[in-house]
């Protein structure tokens, strides 16, 4: 998922929103300086994670970014979200386990036990920070892959 644009402002705004409404963490409490406080917090942890992955990655020459193939049965487009979650490109084009993806959405997740609220800087969050990040990664790429069909259907050119 980018840090910046439009698919991560609107996640970060439904994320945060969702954790307003159920007042998770209770600390930041159910009001607008909550709602930011959160937003902030999503937003670092992308920040954070994206970098270690691109920084990383760099080194090991791999690259991160999806690439959709529109022309693939729909059944080999959904493997592929799955792939690409996993795997990334190397130098040659050749694919290979994603490692800084695997280094970098933990430990941003443990990373950030350092600055978050006391209800959240510990294991079991950071565990279920990492589940979602994994799953944020398979949406991120079927947004991808499907979205720009999806757009051209419902707003159909005339």
């Amino acid at each position: 998922m980018e840090t910046f644009g439009t698919e991560s402002l609107l996640v970060g705004t439904l994320s945060a929103g969702i954790g307003t409404g159920r007042d998770k963490p209770v600390e930041y409490g159910p009001h607008w300086d909550g709602y930011a406080k959160r937003y902030g917090m999503r937003l670092t942890g992308i920040a954070a994670s994206n970098t270690i992955e691109a920084g990383l990655g760099a080194i090991w020459g791999e690259d991160p970014r999806y690439v959709r193939n529109q022309n693939l049965p729909f059944k080999k487009r959904i493997g592929n979200v799955f792939l690409l979650s996993l795997a990334a490109r190397d130098r040659h084009g050749k694919l290979m386990p994603a490692y800084a993806r695997y280094i970098a959405i933990p430990g941003n997740n443990f990373l950030s036990n350092t600055w978050r609220v006391s209800s959240e800087a510990n294991p079991s969050s950071a565990l279920t920070r990492t589940a979602y990040g994994v799953l944020a990664e398979v949406s991120s790429n079927a947004w991808s892959e499907f979205w720009p069909d999806l757009k051209r259907i419902v707003f159909k050119r005339q």
